[in-house]
């Protein structure tokens, strides 16, 4: 008897500990399941006020742009009457028809501010608004923000630049400055001297990422003039017809366009990275087997054949062989070359 009641004894000790036990477990699942929610609520209005405070920010960015722009405007309108008014003065005192229409002139026609020392130039307000266009995009280039770069009133830049299609005209021929060969440093040989300019440009347009958006905007300007000079200096000694100077320059200019347009792209793409679905799809393709020169070419694995691309596209020295290999097939269809020319590199 003693060993039966020794039984229930032990059997009701396990029930209760199971008992026990699973009471713990459902209280400590409660437990857990409050704060889980207590989190996801935490974070929901986290999220939230994260989002409120981005729109209200859109909202102040924009705001904000509409104010620069109704300034550009003004601003804008009070340089056309005033330029108006000195036309009209200029015309009437010529003996003109003050009532003829008139185009309104490119900013190159008229000088400078006449100052011993003015407070700022063309150069000037060209660099603050290129730097601007660097950093920030050229969408945040505003007269506004140009002359607060320069410490000066929005009202007084109108004083040097008249609109906003004047400095963009100012920016352009200021990236095209830099491409010149400085005075003196051209070579006399045609290829090192094309090689020469098509750098300058190359580089110039990887500092300015902006300039492909933008660079049909401007007016033409001297350091545009300058440029075609040089080039059409360059290609002196070939003693080719006018179509044939042409296309050659055009030929080059369209590689170095071509390829930094190119480079700008895949620097983007490279920076914001391959969508996973993209690389899923070209993983898909290859599994079917229908592409076997891509697949012997970057391999099965298309993680690391868009690596492979990325790194072969950045390879350096790629603008280089390029331009060597464009200048190499031009040398070749000009067989009355004498001793051929020097090497680019």
């Amino acid at each position: 008897m003693s060993w039966f009641i020794s039984y229930l004894v032990r059997c009701r000790g396990t029930a209760y500990e199971q008992v026990s036990s699973t009471m713990y477990e459902m209280s400590s699942d409660s437990s857990k399941t409050r704060e889980d929610r207590a989190r996801e609520k935490l974070e929901r209005a986290e999220a939230k006020v994260r989002e409120r405070s981005e729109h209200a920010q859109g909202q102040i960015a924009r705001a904000l742009g509409r104010v620069a722009d109704a300034e550009d405007r003004a601003g804008e309108k009070v340089a056309r009457a005033i330029d108006r008014a000195e036309r009209a003065g200029e015309g009437a005192a010529a003996g003109g028809d003050p009532g003829a229409e008139e185009t309104e002139p490119l900013i190159w026609f008229r000088q400078e501010p006449a100052s011993r020392r003015p407070a700022h130039t063309r150069a000037d307000i060209a660099r603050a608004a290129l730097e601007i266009a660097d950093s920030q995009g050229f969408d945040a280039v505003s007269m506004r923000r140009v002359a607060d770069r320069l410490g000066a009133g929005t009202m007084t830049l109108y004083h040097y630049v008249r609109n906003k299609d004047e400095l963009i005209t100012l920016m352009t021929d200021a990236v095209m400055g830099e491409i010149l060969v400085p005075e003196g440093e051209l070579s006399g040989d045609w290829r090192t001297a094309l090689t020469q300019i098509a750098n300058r440009t190359h580089e110039a347009f990887a500092r300015h990422r902006w300039v492909f958006e933008r660079f049909g905007d401007g007016r033409p300007g001297p350091n545009g003039m300058r440029h075609f000079e040089q080039s059409l200096a360059a290609v002196a000694p070939l003693e080719l017809d006018r179509d044939e100077l042409f296309d050659l320059i055009g030929q080059v200019d369209d590689y170095v366009f071509g390829f930094s347009l190119r480079e700008q792209q895949e620097l983007e793409e490279q920076m914001r990275g391959w969508p996973r679905e993209v690389v899923d799809f070209l993983q898909r393709e290859l599994d079917t087997g229908d592409y076997p020169l891509i697949s012997e070419f970057f391999g099965d694995d298309a993680d690391a054949g868009v690596e492979e691309v990325l790194g072969l596209i950045t390879k350096e020295g790629r603008f280089d062989r390029g331009l060597k290999r464009l200048l190499d097939g031009i040398e070749a269809n000009l067989p009355h070359l004498a001793g051929g020319g020097g090497d680019p590199r």
